[in-house]
């Protein structure tokens, strides 16, 4: 097992993180500082006279678009800029611990270096072996897995705390050791979910209709409106609802776009579903229009969707009062006329 490890500021920052869950439970990233400006696009160039091979420049570059294409918030994005300030040493003489296979120091939001060992490199424990290079034999390093490692640290994600048995090993490429093939995780090309859980807290989620990630659980808060609250049968009554996230960092009060909210009557001594509600005039809000053909008890209800880091949430109740005209009024409810 071989450390890669940020070093300097971030480094001296590692044990800054968001509160830790219960054992065995999946946690979100640690975190660095200081975190990037929204939606900031960085350059990285080759350090002169310290140019990668082909091979591991190519395998740079994929990293770079695997933690863009990956975020799943407004975390950075990493574009190669020749005349970039920021730089990626191979080989030479390398700040990082005689141990670690790559590192980067942050010396502020937008300012970085990465170093990476040179295929062949030699540690008491055998030689390095960059699998782009030497080819994809076992014991050999992914350096696309490792870069992507490292664009991470840039984004201000500190080392992941794994359990004590790697169980969370998959939930991060994040980790303090990087795995060589063919052990599960050495061909890490994309930040998985407890890497983009810190990410969406720190950076905000991509878009409204984003999944939140399942190392997650942001609650949600559900609010129902409806109008008229009285009519006379069979005239229509509009149910708006709204749907927020309520978590922490830049996940508080998000439109959640693009979900299932449900339209429930009482029924008896519960309720039961009466309508998917469509989307509304703007965003994070469900609408649907109905005939109550007498008067009834109203809510909305949003359930946690399979594989999103989000809670199920249930609005207040609307009472809409129906007069009926004409004769006797049944206790249905059916689509506008």
């Amino acid at each position: 097992m071989i450390r890669s490890f940020s070093a300097g500021m971030a480094g001296l920052l590692l044990l800054l993180a968001f509160g830790a869950g219960p054992a065995g439970a999946m946690t979100p990233d640690p975190t660095l500082v200081p975190q990037l400006p929204l939606s900031a696009t960085l350059g990285y160039g080759w350090a002169s006279g310290a140019v990668p091979p082909s091979a591991v420049r190519a395998a740079v570059t994929a990293g770079a678009a695997d933690a863009t294409a990956s975020r799943r918030s407004r975390a950075g994005t990493f574009v190669y800029d020749a005349d970039s300030a920021n730089t990626v040493t191979y080989g030479g003489d390398s700040p990082c611990v005689a141990t670690w296979i790559a590192c980067t120091w942050r010396t502020s939001a937008l300012s970085f270096d990465m170093w990476i060992r040179e295929n062949g490199h030699r540690y008491d424990w055998g030689t390095l072996r960059w699998c782009e290079v030497s080819g994809t034999g076992d014991g050999c390093f992914l350096a696309e897995s490792v870069a992507l490692h490292e664009f991470g640290h840039v984004d201000a994600l500190a080392h992941h705390n794994p359990q004590p048995d790697d169980s969370e090993y998959l939930d991060s490429v994040m980790n303090p050791v990087s795995r060589a093939r063919p052990k599960a995780g050495w061909d890490a090309r994309v930040f998985a979910r407890c890497d983009t859980a810190t990410l969406q807290v720190l950076y905000d989620v991509q878009s409204w209709t984003t999944p939140y990630s399942a190392c997650l659980d942001v609650p949600t808060t559900l609010s129902l409106v409806a109008s008229p609250l009285a009519v006379t049968s069979p005239d229509a009554v509009v149910f708006t609802a709204q749907l927020l996230s309520n978590g922490t960092g830049r996940l508080g009060g998000n439109p959640m776009v693009g979900r299932t909210v449900v339209l429930q009557q009482r029924s008896g001594t519960g309720w039961a579903d009466l309508a998917t509600m469509a989307a509304g005039s703007s965003s994070g809000t469900y609408a649907v229009s109905l005939s109550p053909h007498g008067s009834q008890d109203f809510r909305a209800v949003f359930r946690k969707p399979a594989g999103e880091g989000v809670r199920a949430s249930t609005s207040g109740i609307a009472s809409i009062s129906v007069t009926c005209t004409g004769g006797a009024c049944p206790l249905l409810v059916g689509p506008a006329r």
